[in-house]
């Protein structure tokens, strides 16, 4: 394929994509595929010689979009969204065409300057301090590794990378029972150990006990360990806890540990003025992670970590050789400095497209939709015969159970994805088996939300 074949094709691929989103409701949200069945029906070996386009686009038609789980699906509840509004689409397209690899100011520079002005203008969208810098990493499991590293390097005096960590004292982080397995792998790759993952006690709303936090950092104080920072939590995976931010930070900064918030999910919601409540006291933070790839549309991979003071993480995390130096400007900023890989995607355009395209207005007005119709549904749901709604919706997110047990509630669960009007996902609470329903999808409506009670019913 040539640059005019690819014309010709790309023009084809959008017509596909269009139509493909034009019937996203008429298919079922997860495919009817069993483990190996497309595998199976792929060559064993690549082809010696070049195969004609038309043929490779055949199989692409007969093999990938029936065997896929449509996560831009309008009734996709499980997980959190991965949503990709048309404009992010544009953008990625554009990207793709560019092709840059954007580790340095002079291998991308509108790239990098780009990504300073946008992730500037959602900080201040998100009604968070000025002194913010942002860089975007490809997922929030990223962005809490990178200020977990950040953490360890800070405890040991900056001299875990270049000593290693043999000799060390034992190093403590500390987090809640409703942090996101992110920060469980953060501790095992930054050579903290899970074992030194302290989860602290939390309250009756599932957040984390400001007083435990403090008892915690004593306690491991007086028996000689090191306490090196804390994870906050606003807007758990499971059922969407929020620590109380602006309590536990006062906490951590009481014995001099720097914090990082995990509101990966959430965060998005926080341009809507009226849910700022809930994570209270995050400008004291040193890290914010929020992924637009979840609920702005801008498309996975997109997460924001916001950073009051760069130059610890860029001590932590940068490293630059010879030829990597851009002599005679000094000053540029060097956003691989800033996170693990050296390579990076252009992902700024996507979020600016985005930004641009809808407005924050846009965007709010989609968000409390969301928050309105998973409020609703979980009313609806409570007056159906032997459904419990087992925690109330926090933002847009809820978890429900059959009075019958476990296993009438995981056979309900079952039965809803088999027939595949809706995708819901499951977690444990409480030692229960819960259904977990999260209205998130770009372009859903009400009655894609309440097709969720027609599942339940069995209507």
């Amino acid at each position: 394929m040539d640059h005019d074949a690819l014309r010709d094709w790309s023009k084809r691929a959008a017509d596909w994509a269009h139509g493909y989103h034009a019937g996203l409701r008429e298919r079922p949200v997860r495919p009817a595929v069993a483990p190996g069945d497309i595998a199976a029906r792929l060559p064993a070996a690549a082809p010696e010689a070049a195969e004609p386009m038309e043929a490779i686009w055949a199989d692409f038609e007969a093999l990938i979009p029936d065997a896929m789980t449509h996560w831009q699906h309008p009734r996709f509840f499980a997980y959190f969204p991965a949503n990709a509004a048309p404009a992010s689409m544009l953008a990625e397209q554009l990207a793709n065409a560019i092709a840059a690899q954007c580790m340095l100011w002079q291998t991308a520079p509108a790239a990098t300057e780009l990504e300073q002005v946008v992730t500037g203008w959602l900080r201040d969208a998100l009604a968070l301090p000025g002194d913010l810098a942002g860089t975007i990493h490809d997922s929030a499991t990223t962005a809490t590794l990178a200020a977990v590293l950040t953490m360890r390097e800070r405890a040991l005096d900056w001299t875990g990378n270049a000593a290693g960590l043999a000799g060390q004292p034992a190093l403590r982080l500390y987090t809640s029972a409703q942090a996101h397995s992110s920060v469980d792998k953060a501790v095992r790759v930054a050579g903290i150990g899970q074992d030194n993952l302290v989860r602290v006690a939390t309250g009756s709303d599932h957040g984390m006990c400001p007083d435990a936090l403090a008892a915690a950092i004593a306690a491991d104080r007086e028996a000689g360990l090191h306490p090196a920072g804390l994870v906050l939590c606003a807007g758990g995976t499971g059922i969407g806890a929020f620590d109380p931010i602006a309590e536990c930070i006062a906490a951590a900064q009481a014995a001099g540990l720097p914090v990082h918030v995990d509101a990966a999910w959430a965060g998005s919601a926080m341009i809507c003025p009226e849910f700022r409540h809930l994570w209270a006291g995050v400008e004291a933070a040193d890290s914010v992670v929020i992924n637009p790839h979840k609920w702005l549309g801008a498309q996975f991979d997109c997460s924001v970590q916001f950073l009051r003071d760069p130059a610890a993480q860029i001590r932590t995390l940068g490293l630059k050789p010879d030829y990597l130096q851009t002599p005679g400007a000094e000053a540029i900023t060097d956003f691989n400095d800033w996170t693990l890989p050296l390579g990076r995607r252009f992902r700024a355009l996507k979020l600016w497209f985005v930004l641009r395209a809808y407005g924050l207005e846009g965007l709010r007005t989609r968000l409390r939709n969301h928050v309105a119709w998973a409020a609703e549904l979980a009313a609806e749901l409570a007056r159906l015969p032997g459904v419990e709604i087992v925690t109330p919706p926090s933002l847009s997110l809820f978890s429900f159970a059959l009075s019958d047990g476990d296993a009438a509630t995981q056979a309900l669960l079952e039965r809803i994805n088999a027939e595949g009007r809706v995708y819901l996902t499951q977690t444990r609470h409480a030692g229960r088996f819960v259904i977990r329903v999260q209205v998130g999808p770009f372009d859903c409506t009400r009655a894609d939300v309440m097709a969720v009670r027609e599942a339940v019913a069995g209507a």
